[in-house]
């Protein structure tokens, strides 16, 4: 008998793909990612700087200070009782997916080496950052929506809790929350709770979790998580000779396609080949268009675009493709309702940290025997 790998902790799929155990980070095949629009909580990747905190949800309070009229200190009661409650649908995604194409590139050490799996969707139920930051009054000086986690993590020898900032106009936006609950349910220990932020169409790293103080300022956080990594930086700049203060500090995401079916050096029967995936566009923009080839990116057919019916989420696509016999290269790109649209090769967006990851993506399979001419029929 073979001995079996340990259950994933948290409650999460066996299938689950564990990038990282201690602290814990991981996401799910691919396949099982596509298979629902909204993501069951026990599919949802998950990206950790640190422990999980335990945290007493009677005794937790949430402090609001800084550039504000009146300074704040509310426990989860005193919420409930003055915000409204709010839905939003929208997707996470790690600044950090999809690393792996760029590690192909060239080696990025120190950074996880994710696939496509570090995104998910969820129903997230709580209050909107707006309406809790009028009940401490925001000073005309306020720019700035410094954010500040219970989590400890280490870097350079130093510990102190993950951070990060949103602009004010992003944290006043009625979509953007403190979120409690995740599709429907309260929200679990591994995804922030008692109180997270959502920022939605930002890199997750602005979505801050398991969230202890808001501060309003002039300027963005200096966290270690703002001021330093989360930023993206040149091409030509190396870990060992970086300027910190030439990065640009992320926020909206890229537009972003990936095949989930089939996956990568599958064998499938020649003939009609259902490839399906996701898609997204940051900022709220909309995936317009999405385009599929199975010849390296020589011709190009446009996908069938599930209904868009979350402005903040991932648009599912697919598309049947006619594989004749032989080796195929398959390859999708996005359009947005902006018009931007992705690279062609990884090597076109490589950074040291490895953020960002959005060329067209590309995978290898074979069709009936393998040894046809590498053509398809449309």
């Amino acid at each position: 008998m073979h001995d079996q790998p340990p259950a994933p902790p948290f409650g999460k799929d066996p299938a689950t793909i564990v990038r990282q155990a201690d602290p814990f980070n991981a996401g799910p095949p691919l396949p099982i990612l596509r298979a629902d629009f909204v993501t069951p909580v026990e599919r949802f990747f998950v990206r950790s700087h640190g422990d999980v905190p335990q945290v007493d949800p009677a005794a937790y309070r949430l402090r609001i200070g800084g550039l504000v009229e009146r300074p704040l200190e509310l426990s989860l009661d005193d919420l409930r009782a003055a915000c409204p409650r709010y839905t939003v649908m929208a997707t996470l995604q790690c600044a950090g997916n999809r690393r792996q194409d760029l590690i192909a590139v060239e080696p990025i050490p120190g950074e996880l080496p994710w696939g496509a799996e570090a995104i998910s969707n969820a129903a997230w139920g709580g209050y909107r950052l707006g309406d809790v930051l009028a009940l401490a009054g925001v000073a005309p000086a306020a720019a700035h929506v410094c954010l500040s986690g219970l989590d400890e993590t280490e870097r350079h020898g130093e510990r102190f809790t993950f951070g990060g900032s949103l602009p004010l106009a992003k944290a006043l936006h009625p979509d953007t929350l403190l979120a409690d609950e995740m599709n429907g349910q309260p929200l679990p220990p591994v995804h922030g709770a008692p109180l997270r932020v959502v920022a939605p169409g930002y890199i997750g790293a602005r979505s801050v979790k398991w969230l202890a103080s808001i501060t309003l300022a002039e300027q963005p956080s200096d966290n270690y998580f703002q001021a330093v990594a989360y930023r993206l930086f040149p091409a030509n700049t190396q870990r060992d000779s970086v300027d910190w203060d030439s990065g640009i500090m992320l926020g909206e995401l890229s537009v972003n396609a990936v095949i989930c079916t089939p996956g990568a050096g599958a064998n499938v029967p020649a003939g009609p080949l259902e490839v399906a995936g996701y898609a997204t566009a940051g900022g709220g923009r909309a995936v317009a268009r999405v385009d599929v080839s199975a010849d390296g990116g020589a011709t190009w057919r446009a996908a069938q675009l599930e209904p868009d019916s979350a402005v903040w989420s991932w648009r599912f696509w697919s598309i049947t493709l006619d594989l004749p016999d032989g080796q195929h290269e398959l390859v999708v790109r996005m359009i947005d309702s902006a018009a931007n649209t992705q690279p062609a090769e990884p090597s076109l967006v490589w950074n040291f940290k490895g953020y960002m990851s959005n060329a067209w993506h590309r995978i290898a399979i074979t069709a009936g025997s393998g040894k046809g001419a590498a053509t398809w029929d449309i």
